[in-house]
């Protein structure tokens, strides 16, 4: 009788455990991109590098949030530690166009008022996730583009820099790889429908896209991301990541999303709205809405990942590729950071 009680009594403490493992309750969550990140290819120094600038990040916007700052401002904050850092696809760390330029996406939106702005193809804002929130602060606008959106950057004050900033040896080298390797197939598929096709291909090192999404103390959501967009893209090519509805959307009844990936997809998707739209009007759970819309940008060729925060503080960071940075913070501060698959 004693074995069948004290067996009882360890069931329900496994019951308990496992119910308290799934009620954890997240304030924050970030990625710096996906794609093909393999453990073999890395090397300890560059790992550990990742590990800290993303515990960096999450650190930074969790003191925001613990100050009673506003989940906005935690994400300003924390996608300006991942901007400055070489390391991801984003501000300083941004990859070059086929004409060898740098050009920056970011949009920022707001849970509570549905507020959104987002800025695309600039060149000398340090950090573009604070122009967007200029442009959803201090303009009529949602998004600005080019030349225009730089100078209203100037106009209301936020940094700005000479483009020879964004310059890093790893991008450039990534762009003259990209170039030959366009080059070299487009011998090989002389004739083909696809060669034929103007821009460029997917390149997988083009991903490093960072994200962020907080729950502040009032209850509120917002949801940011920043990039450099595409290696060796051409025309003025814009991708999901400043397209609300696509690439970041957020609302306080449902959930914050940040994307990463091959934009085109998640485009054509509008990945964003379609997991908030899926919580919404189906009642589904954040994790099983994101799952069935990044499952459809995959079966149609699409590849990369997402983060997600419902208004409950649960969290999905699901993707597709061999690996994703990402990272989550509760809220009683305890950090968590991940790589590969």
């Amino acid at each position: 009788m004693k074995s069948i009680k004290r067996f009882a009594i360890l069931l329900f403490s496994l019951f308990a455990l496992n119910v308290a493992a799934q009620q954890k309750k997240y304030v924050m969550v970030i990625h710096g991109g996906a794609g093909t990140i393999l453990k073999k290819n890395m090397t300890p120094e560059k790992e550990a590098a990742y590990i800290a600038v993303l515990t960096q990040a999450l650190k930074t916007g969790y003191a925001k949030i613990q100050e009673g700052k506003t989940s906005l401002d935690a994400v300003e904050a924390t996608i300006h530690v991942l901007e400055n850092d070489p390391h991801f696809n984003a501000g300083k760390g941004a990859v070059f166009t086929h004409d060898g330029r740098n050009e920056l996406d970011a949009a920022i939106m707001d849970g509570k008022t549905l507020m959104a702005g987002a800025i695309a193809g600039v060149t000398t804002i340090k950090n573009p996730i604070s122009a967007a929130r200029a442009v959803m602060e201090k303009s009529e606008h949602v998004m600005l583009v080019g030349a225009g959106a730089d100078q209203f950057a100037k106009d209301a004050g936020l940094e700005i820099v000479d483009p020879k900033y964004f310059w890093t040896k790893e991008r450039w080298d990534g762009l003259q790889q990209a170039i030959k390797e366009d080059s070299t197939k487009a011998v090989l598929d002389h004739g083909s429908k696809k060669s034929e096709l103007l821009g460029i291909k997917n390149h997988d090192y083009k991903f490093g896209t960072v994200g962020c999404v907080a729950l502040d103390k009032a209850g509120n959501l917002a949801a940011g991301t920043s990039t450099g967009g595409m290696t060796n893209k051409k025309y003025g090519r814009v991708g999901d990541a400043p397209i609300i509805g696509s690439g970041t959307y957020c609302n306080n009844e449902t959930a914050g999303i940040s994307c990463t990936g091959w934009g085109e997809y998640y485009i054509r998707n509008v990945v964003a709205k379609t997991i908030s739209d899926l919580m919404e009007y189906k009642g589904l759970p954040v994790a099983e809405a994101s799952k069935i819309v990044l499952d459809k940008v995959g079966k149609m060729g699409g590849d990369g990942g997402l983060i997600a925060l419902d208004k409950k503080g649960n969290m999905t960071m699901p993707f597709n590729t061999e690996g994703m940075y990402r990272g989550a913070i509760t809220a009683d501060g305890k950090i968590e950071v991940s790589i590969y698959k």
